[in-house]
């Protein structure tokens, strides 16, 4: 995250970067078990998931800055709303890597779902070491943050999973 933002947009952003990543979990664990042998659709799958979720984040805060606002948006404002909501695909870079492995046969398809889904929930724990660090969290308090945000991805996912299939 940029160190430029204040204590506002670094929430924001690392609000987005969770529920991006949250996104991303349930895609690749949906799309690993709808396309074992196909590492290549599971990231394409995340990638139009993470574009479409972002393009409704944009448009739908685009209308209630709009509306809030009572005036038309200008381009900059919307451009900036885009780049802020950027975190949600940008969510996604980390667990794709291993899912293009797999997709050049560098890995096997299995080893690369699984590295997809290692790397998200790794991605989860710094997040929630992010939050603990900016809310300045003992170590017990870390810990319970951590564990909690790896544990309400986990549940998210399998959620998604028993609803889908």
């Amino acid at each position: 995250m940029t160190s430029g933002l204040g204590r506002t947009g670094m929430g924001e952003r690392l609000g987005g970067f969770v529920y991006g990543t949250i996104v991303v979990l349930a895609v690749i664990v949906a799309g690993v078990k709808a396309y074992p042998d196909k590492p290549g659709y599971v990231a394409i799958l995340v990638v139009v998931t993470t574009t479409v979720f972002w393009l409704a984040h944009v448009y739908s805060h685009a209308l209630a800055h709009s509306v809030s606002h009572d005036e038309h948006l200008s381009f900059a404002e919307l451009r900036g709303i885009a780049r802020h909501e950027g975190a949600l695909i940008e969510a996604g870079v980390l667990p794709i890597a291993p899912l293009l492995l797999g997709a050049l046969g560098i890995l096997s398809a299995k080893a690369a779902g699984w590295a997809a889904v290692g790397l998200g929930l790794a991605v989860l724990a710094v997040e929630g070491l992010v939050f603990a660090r900016a809310e300045r969290l003992r170590p017990l308090a870390t810990f319970v943050v951590v564990a909690l945000n790896l544990g309400l991805g986990l549940v998210l996912v399998a959620l998604k999973v028993l609803v889908t299939h």
